[in-house]
Order: structure tokens, then C-alpha cells, then sequence
């Protein structure tokens, strides 16, 4: 049996994050042997297999020493047949140490979650590729990041695979009771303006019909901008159209009831949030960031898909989907549909091809 570890920086707080306990349970689904290093101690999120809760290890003794000299024991105790590294990686000496001394594996894979690359790779090219050359293959969340890893850095050892769904377990949660009063649109994640961009949501949705509709707007998440959330809120006189919930372990009752969801980042990865909400049947108003909306959205089929950082066009679309109900409920009937390709069992051989 071939032994799997994947490394994520926890399981709970993000897309990325939910996506290596999703991961673990296609892998383990196929059979393969599944460890998970998590650098901090947040767990939240379903997973399968074994896991090596790095920050629970250490006990307080957080230096560089302690930590490479515990990861270095583990990966050579195990000796993988395959890291799939799942971490955000900018600091270029840090990964050159753990890519060349601590992990130990036959094969490595380096996934890239953001079309900001720079999270994931080194500014310098040289650089990056001393890194992933000869130790990694990588492996990007949405065309458009493939694309961009090609023609930036020209590594010809990029592929694509796209994030999955379980469609089952979302359906599951779902159908827990909440207690919610009218109608509603929903923006959920991690609340970080500096790629959330909530300052154009709200702006949008204050010029927008939707108040005078008795419509309001839910946002659900935490994060490190939550007090400039709520400063934007009064700022626009928005305090009794705008309700910002706490981060919610099972958001998917609020995606269900939802009139639909939207998105206003700058840039993304391959957001989990769009197939989500379009997996329980709520369609969705994104703006067209790079990347993964627009592989994700037929516009006017399962949604809508608007220029990126325009409120008026984005309040355009809120008001359409109030406005104009046979469309409306077309991209609705089409929205469960139209996210079949990304179930956990399509995105499933699509691993198993690659680890075979």
C-alpha cells in the first residue's frame, strides 16, 4: 500500500485548509495509506487517517531547531511515497531546507491555491526553480493558475486538478434547522479585505435595491479585518441591512436558504464557496477574478459573472436576480447540475491517475 502525507497548516479556518481534509478522505477512499501534518493546532474540518498535529508536538518549544529536528524524525521514520504539500511556501530558505533536508519521499507534489503566486513560489524564477525543478511537480487549483505557473516561471511539470465537493455530506449538513428571518443574500470565508474585498460588496450592495427589498446581506467568517468589516458597515450606514456572524463550523444551512451567494474577491484560487453554494442549489453573483470563477459560472446558466471591482455592475446583478425571476430560477434548476464534474468521485481518478 502506497503511504500518502499530506501538510497543511491546519484543518479549519479556509478553502485550502478544507480541501486537505477532503483530499484525505478521496486518498483513503482509494486505498492509499494517509498521514496528515497540520502545523497548528486547528482542527475543525472532517478528515481521514492519521494525524501529526505538529504544534501539539512541539509543547511550547516553537524554534526552528525543534521543529526541523521533529518533522526530519518523522518524514524519515515514514519514508512516503508521496508529500502532497498543501502550505502556503514564499519564504524561499525555509522551503529549501525542508524540500532538501527534512522531507523524505520518493515524490513531491506542491499544490498552488492562489492565482497570487507569490504566496506559493519565490519572486525569483532561479529561485523557484532550485526548489521545484528536480524535487517537485506542481500542481495548480484552476486552469488559469496552470497557465500562469507555465508562462511566468516556465515549469513544464505543472498540471491541474480541481478542488472536489462531497456533495453528500454538504447535503447532509444542510438540512440542520437555523433561525432566520426574511430573505437574504450570503458572502461567507475568511474575512480579509486585502483578497475579500468586502469594501466593493458592501458598496454595491448599498446602491443595490436590495435593502429597499427588505433583502439583507449575511456575512459569515472571522478573520484579522473583522473590525474594519464592521467600521465599512456604519461607515455606509448599513448596521440594520448588514449581519456579520461569527465563523460557523456548518455554514451549508445558511448556503441552502441563501437567495444566492456572491464572491468579490480580488483574486482567488479555485473557490470552494461558489460549488458550494451551487451544489445546494443556490446560484451564485461572482466577480470575475482570477482565478476559478469563470470555470466554475456559465453566466446566466448557474449564475452570473461580472467585471471585477465595479459596484455598479455588481449591483446590476444583485438587482437582476431580484428583478428578472424566470432567470433567476433557470440558473437555479441548472446551478446542482453544473457542478458534477467537481464531485469527489470525478476529482477522485483524476488523483489516482497521478499518484499511479
Amino acid at each position: 500500500m502506497k503511504k500518502v502525507c499530506i501538510i497543511t497548516t491546519s484543518l479549519g479556518e479556509g478553502g485550502a485548509q478544507r480541501f486537505s481534509g477532503l483530499l484525505s478522505q478521496m486518498l483513503s477512499n482509494l486505498g492509499y495509506n494517509v498521514k496528515i501534518v497540520s502545523t497548528k493546532n486547528i482542527i475543525d474540518y472532517e478528515f481521514s487517517g492519521a494525524l501529526f498535529n505538529l504544534e501539539e508536538k512541539l509543547e511550547g518549544r516553537v524554534s526552528i531547531f525543534n521543529k526541523t529536528k521533529i518533522l526530519r524524525a518523522y518524514f524519515k521514520k515514514h519514508n512516503f511515497n508521496f508529500i502532497i504539500d498543501n502550505r502556503p511556501r514564499s519564504e524561499f530558505f525555509k522551503e529549501f531546507l525542508l524540500y532538501y533536508y527534512v522531507f523524505k519521499a520518493k515524490n513531491i507534489i506542491s499544490i498552488i491555491h492562489s492565482y497570487y503566486l507569490k504566496t506559493y513560489l519565490p519572486n525569483s524564477k532561479c529561485l523557484a526553480r532550485v526548489l521545484y525543478f528536480k524535487n517537485a511537480n506542481i500542481l495548480a487549483v484552476s486552469k488559469e493558475i496552470q497557465n500562469a505557473v507555465v508562462s511566468t516561471y516556465g515549469f513544464k511539470n505543472c498540471i491541474h486538478i480541481y478542488n472536489p465537493i462531497e456533495l453528500a455530506s454538504i447535503t447532509a449538513k444542510a438540512n440542520e434547522e437555523i433561525e432566520v428571518e426574511g430573505e437574504y443574500i450570503l458572502c461567507y470565508g475568511r474575512i480579509e479585505e486585502r483578497v475579500k474585498n468586502f469594501t466593493l460588496l458592501l458598496q454595491a450592495y448599498k446602491i443595490s435595491s436590495l435593502s429597499n427589498s427588505n433583502i439583507k446581506l449575511y456575512i459569515i467568517g472571522d478573520g484579522k479585518d473583522v473590525d474594519f468589516l464592521n467600521f465599512k458597515i456604519r461607515e455606509l450606514e448599513l448596521e440594520n441591512y448588514v449581519i456579520h456572524k461569527s465563523y460557523i463550523k456548518n455554514p451549508f444551512p445558511f448556503v441552502k436558504k441563501a437567495r444566492f451567494t456572491t464572491l468579490t474577491s480580488r483574486h482567488e484560487g479555485f473557490p470552494l464557496v461558489l460549488i458550494e453554494s451551487l451544489s445546494l442549489g443556490t446560484p451564485v453573483v461572482s466577480v470575475n477574478c482570477k482565478s476559478g470563477p469563470k470555470e466554475i459560472i456559465e453566466h446566466e446558466h448557474n449564475g452570473l459573472l461580472v467585471e471585477n471591482n465595479s459596484p455598479t455592475e455588481l449591483a446590476n446583478a444583485f438587482d437582476t436576480f431580484i428583478k428578472n425571476k424566470p432567470l433567476y430560477e433557470f440558473c437555479k434548476k441548472n446551478a446542482v447540475e453544473s457542478v458534477g464534474q467537481f464531485s469527489m468521485d470525478n476529482i477522485s481518478k483524476a488523483w489516482k491517475k497521478l499518484l499511479d
